[in-house]
């Protein structure tokens, strides 16, 4: 196809390009600040960069790029070009396209401006596209000039071809291969638009319903959380590293003092500790990895205490040591070198990649860190939660869905129970409890009863996975590792037996589920997010026994996920009339936001009515949305509904 590219250095220009269009492209080319020059992927950082220059483009094959702070060549008036950017932006009638929006949404939000939608994100059009019959494209296959190639045979050059070591800004702006440059990536952004649109109406319409009313529009609200970041304690993250250092150093001598000088690495699990302990001292195979040799993960050191508690009871104390030092060791290296790694130097804060299609089921995931992981409160002697800590005269707030999976779940398998429990605002966990162990559900509820700590234990950890098709051994291991409860299998059979006979109609969905997942190879949300399940008819038991938990737990966490995702889009929608109210992270079901302390109330209520309202007309649950706030994220406290 041959293009018209033209470089435009008025807004009146502007506005003669696009005319009366409603569906336009956009995209940004940026420069690093000049502190920043010489710093790797400072040009990526909105704290560290600016515009230089805009394109737009309204009809494949032509396009305009309009320079704004080029240090060579004709630039449009700063002033005028931000003016027109932040009536475009927040139009309501007009498409914006992007191709990953989330960069352009930071980089117009470090300037003030809150993208509005309608709006359009190509990447998360693409990963929700098939490559071949059963996969979607993943994000590494979803660049701009992979997909120019693939789908419209036109390579297009590369940045490093184009500057030659240079910035962008240091590019003249009146230079046909600048202004081709620009100009291409909105038109290629244009032409992916309606190419991606065209299969969805053909092949899933669904998804284009997803990508257009929830995955765009949040990507826009990863970019402004991207912008905004994390702000960080450093002096105490120093402080709590020394302390984790001395204390790897008491344990690692009590382990010498056990084994001598085997040396142990920085997790105890060298080849030479692992001879120590299998060969040295004989002690059992209890796990071996996947290439069939000895496991020695945390799953192993606690078998072989157990074995040791029973058979070598003197060397029980060296796994208690091993599993602290494993511990500490964790600790050191995620949540304290590796968050201060991640530190940025202009704003103090972590700015961490977020991602809103990196998993099968929609649920957002992190990186760089991955600050969705910290540890929970009961197991963290060094309070990385703490970590996180709001400005002077700020709150860190958070709001947090409570039990949404375990509400989709009901709201899905139509059991009456369930159903009643929620509806009338009720513990679900007694319920289950009344289930699964035949008492009232008074009795459950009642916390002098007796075993009532231990049954509530169990039907917390059943309901989490009853949906997705717990067999009683991976109940046994569940309650063993993660509540310390020991059962036999046997029990654990009695268990759900119980739980199925009390709560009839999930039995009745998950074998509806699997049965139709089977029949279509899929499994899909509400909404009809889409999961291909080739496998649910492999011959391969474990293969297939994978794909049939998949076939339930994608409904359920699918589900959850895009409510939480509708609720982003509503938040959204409110930014612009609340500069004050600053997203930061979203952790599964919780969303946390940085506001000003007299803000609080206002704060609550906005945020907790976008999450509590209706999701789709079909959803006939409650959904309660638990607000938390404090200086800190590891001192927050629950604030009365």
């Amino acid at each position: 196809m041959t293009t018209d590219y033209k470089c435009v250095t008025t807004v009146t220009g502007i506005q003669e390009y696009i005319g009366n269009s409603t569906t336009v492209a956009f995209d940004f080319e940026t420069a690093p600040d000049d502190p920043y020059r010489e710093e790797d992927k400072a040009a990526l950082d909105p704290a560290r960069a600016h515009v230089v220059g805009c394109s737009f483009s309204v009809k494949e094959g032509t396009g305009i790029y309009v320079p704004v702070a080029h240090r060579v060549g004709n630039n449009i008036n700063t002033e005028d070009f931000y003016m027109f950017l932040t009536a475009f932006l927040t139009n309501r009638a007009t498409v914006k396209i992007a191709h990953n929006i989330a960069f352009e949404s930071a980089m117009a939000y470090a300037r003030g401006i809150v993208i509005q939608t309608p709006v359009y994100d190509t990447i998360c059009a693409s990963q929700m596209t098939l490559k071949s019959v059963y996969e979607f494209r993943k994000l590494n296959e979803s660049g701009l000039k992979r997909l120019a190639e693939e789908l419209f045979g036109e390579p297009l050059p590369s940045f490093t071809s184009v500057t030659d070591g240079k910035h962008f800004d240091e590019l003249d702006s009146n230079d046909a291969e600048t202004v081709r440059y620009g100009a291409a990536d909105s038109d290629f952004a244009l032409r992916l638009y309606h190419k991606f649109n065209d299969w969805f109406d053909k092949y899933l319409p669904k998804h284009r319903y997803i990508v257009e009313e929830i995955e765009s529009p949040t990507a826009v609200y990863l970019g402004i959380m991207k912008c905004n970041g994390i702000p960080v304690d450093v002096p105490l993250m120093q402080e709590r590293k020394t302390e984790a250092e001395a204390e790897m150093e008491r344990i690692r001598q009590e382990i010498a003092f056990v084994i001598g000088d085997v040396p142990i690495g920085a997790n105890c699990s060298t080849q030479a500790f692992k001879n120590y302990l299998f060969k040295d001292l004989g002690l059992p195979v209890l796990k071996t990895t996947e290439k069939n040799r000895e496991a020695a993960d945390d799953m192993t050191m606690t078998l072989l205490k157990e074995w040791c508690d029973q058979n070598r009871p003197e060397l029980s104390q060296l796994f208690t040591l091993v599993q602290e030092y494993r511990k500490w060791g964790k600790l050191k290296s995620t949540y304290i070198d590796g968050y201060m790694r991640f530190v940025n130097p202009v704003t103090g804060r972590i700015h961490p990649d977020l991602f809103a299609l990196s998993t099968d089921t929609g649920r957002m995931n992190c990186r760089n860190p991955n600050a969705q992981n910290m540890p929970r409160k009961t197991n963290d002697p060094i309070g990385v939660r703490n970590f996180i800590k709001a400005p002077a005269g700020h709150l860190i707030l958070s709001l947090d869905f409570s039990q949404i999976e375990l509400r989709v779940g009901a709201f899905y398998c139509r059991d009456e129970v369930m159903l009643d429990t929620y509806r009338n605002n009720g513990d679900i966990h007694a319920a289950t409890t009344s289930v699964i162990f035949g008492v009232s559900y008074e009795e459950a509820q009642d916390k002098h009863a007796a075993n009532y700590k231990e049954h509530r234990t169990i039907a917390k950890n059943v309901n989490f996975g009853t949906f997705y098709g717990l067999f009683p051994a991976g109940l046994q291991k569940t309650l063993q590792f993660k509540a310390g409860i020991k059962k036999s299998v046997k029990e654990c059979e009695d268990i759900l037996f119980n739980l199925k006979d009390g709560y009839r109609g999930l039995t009745t969905w998950q074998e509806d589920a699997k049965a139709e997942a089977a029949k279509r190879m899929y499994s899909e949300t509400w909404l009809g997010r889409r999961r291909y399940l080739p496998q649910i008819r492999s011959d391969n038991w474990g293969q297939k026994s994978f794909a049939e938990r998949c076939a339930l737990n994608t409904p359920i966490q699918g589900t959850a996920a895009d409510i939480l995702k509708l609720a982003i889009v509503r938040i959204l929608a409110g930014l612009p009339e609340r500069p004050w109210l600053k997203p930061i992270l979203q952790i599964h079901d919780e969303l946390t936001f940085i506001i000003p302390k007299d803000r609080l109330s206002e704060a609550v209520a906005f945020i907790r009515k976008c999450m509590e309202e209706k999701p789709f007309p079909e959803f006939d649950l409650p959904l309660i949305a638990e607000a938390s706030a404090g200086p800190a994220f590891g001192t927050m406290e629950e604030l009365e509904a």
